[in-house]
């Protein structure tokens, strides 16, 4: 009976094969992994909605799949086809498996010798636990018994990428791949993890502008590579599909926010090209808008607009580069080498995605590649600019040194001349003493302002962060050693933006000067210190001071703020403030800079619930 049924698969095989022009892969006991794509044949789903008429359906319905008709963003969804048979006498396992995490929906269904064996429901649109194995990848697992033919049919419904890398593999073939293209990914994420996050603590430790930009670049970007490789879904948002669905089109116009800011830093456009850098900030809010609007449009028309944007600003900051590289910006020429990788990469792999060119490789390749080289010799650039800061600093002390000597000399000098007087005309003795207490007292009031002059912000008047450091770090010494509180506020004008780009940056100047004024008119006792934390930001320290009066002076000063209306020229400016609380008492050297992240915490949480509040900070912040 065995025969028998193997002699008709046999005549199957050869009757489908002639009457439908068919090929159909024998599959043997290799253990490789063998790529499908010259098995598969489609017909648009319009033609058959439903299993039962897409297996009714004449063999001239079908076609072969090129990349041509699938490798594109938007297609109508479509069924593919593909059969299959062991040709050897023992069962053979096999894993089947479609490299794209980004297709929406996936109805499989598994014949086996004519008959409905198994259907599976996959896709991005469903939550990653339902998968039927749980990986990057949708993959399905079966027997194949000897002589049965296996015939699957797979509904493709998508909007965005629909190509389809199907591969056919053994389990250990496939364990064996998946644990070697983990390792390459898992190491891609790292470096640009680590990348990302060290540029991010010079950022903060620095306070410079470049390296904030360059660490949202390259964190949004690594978020974005997690995402094309399905590993964010996998680990960070597997039950909400629908995040996963908007997070490609609104982590590309982050990272163009942020490469635009950093391109105009790095560049120096603020000093060498206005026009360029008007272009940088307008796109930086095209940038803005589109990651905003993207959950509003079409997902296909999103793909299509942030791959043309990208290929638009890869092209333009090119551009700009090779213009100040060719005037001589030192700084241009390495920025222009490594962003020559990240524009062909991103260029070809755009093309790929929009179906132009067809290359032996994933559509990620070339991206990851440029963007490899791209992100390493931008920390290059940023590395020789932080260099060139450092020397001219260097070179600024240098030049105090040699002043404060020359004034050393011209104070030695006068002294001779006071003792070589002294033996003739005494007089001119006590004229030349004169004018050299003059000089002394002058010299020592210069230092004195000098060094009050390095505790003060310029434009507040109030202490500067590193006062506010210094005088944190002591007073919390004093409540550990006392065991008294010491209370934080944390103070940020809302809106503030809005005040400089509405009236201008003097009026954002004059903003600044005048909440200073009235925090230090608030503060009554001597050991209080307010200073400027940093931009439209405010600390204040309060030693000797619990919960409940750090909140009281808080509501004192969110509420003598918020009545207070600036003139500016012919307009009134309304100015409101948030503020977070932190108080305890100081038990190790680490708690004072834990009560300053908690106040920031508390403000935080403040300008999230609306600002114009004050906020204590609790466990549950």
């Amino acid at each position: 009976m065995k025969h028998l049924s193997i002699i008709f698969i046999c005549f199957t095989l050869i009757f489908c094969a002639q009457s439908r022009a068919e090929t159909i892969l024998a599959v043997g006991d290799d253990n490789g992994a063998l790529e499908l794509a010259h098995w598969l044949y489609y017909t648009p789903a319009k033609k058959a909605d439903s299993i039962d008429s897409v297996k009714d359906l004449h063999s001239r319905s079908w076609q072969r799949l090129t990349p041509a008709y699938n490798n594109r963003i938007g297609v109508e969804a479509f069924w593919v086809k593909f059969s299959i048979y062991n040709a050897k006498k023992i069962p053979i396992d096999r894993i089947l498996s479609l490299a794209n995490p980004h297709i929406d929906l996936i109805h499989l269904y598994h014949m086996v010798n004519g008959e409905m064996n198994d259907r599976v429901i996959m896709g991005e649109s469903l939550p990653f636990s339902q998968r039927p194995i749980i990986n990057n990848h949708f993959i399905y697992p079966f027997q194949l018994e000897p002589g049965d033919l296996h015939t699957f049919y797979l509904k493709i419904e998508t909007e965005g990428s629909a190509s389809l890398p199907l591969s056919l593999s053994s389990p250990k073939t496939f364990a064996k791949n998946i644990e070697s293209s983990s390792l390459t990914n898992g190491f891609q994420l790292g470096a640009l993890t680590a990348i990302g996050l060290f540029s991010l603590f010079i950022a903060i430790s620095s306070r410079s502008f470049s390296y904030s930009y360059y660490s949202g670049y390259v964190l949004s970007v690594t978020l974005l590579v997690a995402t094309l490789h399905g590993f964010a879904f996998r680990f960070l948002w597997p039950q909400w599909p629908l995040l996963q669905k908007y997070m490609i089109p609104f982590l590309i116009p982050s990272a163009i926010f942020f490469v635009l800011l950093f391109t105009e830093k790095v560049l120096q456009l603020k000093y060498h090209n206005l026009g360029m850098l008007r272009l940088c900030r307008y796109g930086a809010a095209f940038a803005v808008i589109l990651a905003l609007v993207t959950p509003f449009l079409n997902y296909s028309l999103s793909l299509y607009i942030n791959i043309i944007t990208v290929l638009i600003v890869t092209t333009l900051l090119m551009v700009m580069a090779i213009i100040q590289a060719f005037k001589g910006h030192k700084l241009a020429k390495l920025y222009t080498l490594a962003w020559s990788g990240m524009l062909i990469g991103s260029f070809v792999t755009s093309a790929m995605y929009l179906g132009l060119i067809e290359l032996p490789v994933s559509y990620l390749t070339p991206l990851m590649l440029g963007l490899l080289f791209e992100i390493i010799f931008m920390a290059a650039v940023l590395a020789i600019r932080y260099n060139d800061e450092r020397i001219a600093k260097l070179k600024t002390q240098q030049e105090a040194v040699i002043q404060a000597q020359r004034s050393r000399e011209t104070r030695v000098h006068a002294l001779r001349i006071e003792a070589q007087s002294n033996e003739n005309l005494e007089q001119m003795v006590q004229e030349r003493t004169l004018e050299l207490e003059v000089a002394l007292r002058e010299l020592n009031e210069a230092n004195q302002k000098l060094t009050e002059k390095a505790t003060i912000d310029g434009l507040t008047g109030v202490k500067n962060r590193a006062a506010f450091d210094k005088r944190l770090l002591a007073e919390g010494r004093l409540s550990r050693r006392q065991q008294t509180p010491m209370a934080l506020l944390m103070l940020d004008i809302d809106n503030f933006k809005s005040i400089n780009d509405n009236y201008g940056h003097l009026a954002g100047d004059q903003t600044l000067r005048l909440i200073a004024q009235i925090l230090k008119e608030q503060l009554k006792r001597p050991g209080d210190l307010v200073s400027r934390f940093g931009g439209e930001e405010f600390a204040i320290i309060l030693p000797n001071t619990g919960e409940e009066g750090a909140m009281q002076v808080a509501e004192l000063i969110r509420q003598t703020i918020s009545e207070l209306s600036i003139r500016w020229k012919e307009s009134s400016i309304s100015l409101t403030i948030s503020i977070g609380v932190s108080a305890e008492i100081i038990d190790t050297e680490q708690d004072p800079t834990q009560l300053l992240d908690q106040a920031d915490k508390a403000l935080y949480r403040a300008k999230n619930e609306g600002r114009n509040r004050v906020m204590v900070y609790t466990e549950s912040l």
